[in-house]
C-alpha cells in the first residue's frame, strides 16, 4: 500500500465519484478541526472551500461536555464563525432521544458537567440528587471532567436497577488533548460503572450510532450517501458515516495512526492525513 497524503482502497476514480455525491459534512472537532485549543491551520481554509463548492457542513461532537452555546463562542474564540443550526452535540442528540423513547420522563440522575447539566435543566428536566430516596427516571451517563467519586457510586447504583432506563451520551474510551495527560471519556466512564454493577448502558447515542447524521440527513431532505462523516477516530467518526448509509472519511490529525488505519477492519473508505486533502478531494471531483 502506498500513501501519499491520503489513501482510498477502491481506488483514486472510485472515490471521486463518491466525493461528486456529497452535498453536506458532519465534522468532527477535537482532532479534525482542532487540538485542544489550538485550531488547526488548514480548518479555515477547508471551510471557505466547501462553501466555495455550496457543500453544507455541521460541527458534530461525542463530546457533551459544553452545551451548543459553549462551543459556538469556543469556536469563535478560535475565529470560526458557526450558527447554533451548525452544531449538534451527543448531549443534543440525547435530550431528542429522550423526548422520542421517553417522552413521560421528567427525572434524571445526569451524570455531567454542570454546562451538560444545565442544557438538561433548560430542556425541562428535573435533576435528582445523590440520594438513593431521589429514584429518577432516567440514569444519563456523560464525559465528566468534573466527575466526583461519590456521584460515580450513585450511578452504578442506579445502573444496578434492571428497571431504570440507562442511557449514555457517547462511547470515546478518552478525548483528544494537547496536554500532558490522558482525558478519560465517557466510554471508560461506562466501563468502571459496568464492573460495579454488572450493567452495560441500554443505548449509546453519539457516534457510531447512526441517528445523529441520520438526524443531519433529513434536516436537509438528502440522501444517505449525500451526507459524509469526517473525523480522527475508526471506532466512532468512520463507523457512523457507514452505519448511517454514508461516507465515512478518517483523518490523521488527532487518536488514529496511518498503520491502526491500515490494520483496521474494514480499511476506511477515504483516510487522509488532514481535512485539507478532503478538500483537496471534493474540489477535484467537482472538477
Amino acid at each position: 500500500m502506498e500513501f501519499n497524503r491520503f489513501y482510498a482502497p477502491e481506488g483514486e476514480e472510485a472515490i471521486l465519484r463518491r466525493s461528486a455525491r456529497i452535498r453536506h459534512i458532519a465534522l468532527d472537532m477535537d482532532g479534525t478541526i482542532y487540538m485542544g485549543n489550538s485550531l488547526f491551520p488548514y480548518t479555515k481554509p477547508f471551510l471557505a472551500e466547501l462553501k466555495k463548492l455550496g457543500i453544507g457542513y455541521t460541527f458534530l461532537t461525542n463530546n457533551p461536555t459544553r452545551s451548543a452555546a459553549d462551543y459556538i463562542d469556543k469556536l469563535a474564540r478560535l475565529g470560526i464563525e458557526a450558527e447554533p443550526s451548525q452544531m449538534y452535540t451527543s448531549s443534543m442528540a440525547t435530550l431528542d432521544y429522550l423526548r422520542t423513547h421517553y417522552p413521560s420522563a421528567r427525572r434524571l440522575f445526569l451524570l455531567g458537567t454542570p454546562s451538560m447539566q444545565e442544557e438538561f435543566v433548560r430542556a425541562g428536566y428535573e435533576l435528582t440528587a445523590d440520594d438513593a430516596a431521589d429514584r429518577p427516571d432516567v440514569l444519563v451517563v456523560a464525559f465528566d471532567t468534573t466527575l466526583a467519586y461519590r456521584r460515580l457510586c450513585r450511578a452504578a447504583w442506579w445502573a444496578s436497577k434492571p428497571d431504570i432506563p440507562y442511557i449514555a451520551t457517547n462511547p470515546d474510551w478518552v478525548c483528544p488533548t494537547d496536554e500532558d495527560t490522558i482525558l478519560v471519556d465517557c466510554g471508560s466512564i461506562q466501563k468502571a460503572i459496568e464492573g460495579a454493577s454488572g450493567r452495560k448502558a441500554d443505548v449509546v447515542i453519539g457516534k457510531p450510532n447512526p441517528g445523529m447524521l441520520w438526524c443531519i440527513r433529513d434536516k436537509y431532505g438528502l440522501e444517505s450517501d449525500e451526507v459524509a462523516m469526517i473525523g480522527d477516530r475508526i471506532y466512532t467518526d468512520v463507523a457512523a458515516g457507514r452505519n448511517a448509509g454514508g461516507l465515512g472519511i478518517l483523518v490523521l490529525s488527532g487518536e488514529t495512526s496511518l498503520e491502526t488505519a491500515m490494520a483496521s477492519d474494514p480499511v476506511p473508505e477515504l483516510t487522509a492525513t488532514d481535512i485539507s486533502v478532503v478538500g483537496e478531494l471534493l474540489r477535484k471531483a467537482r472538477g
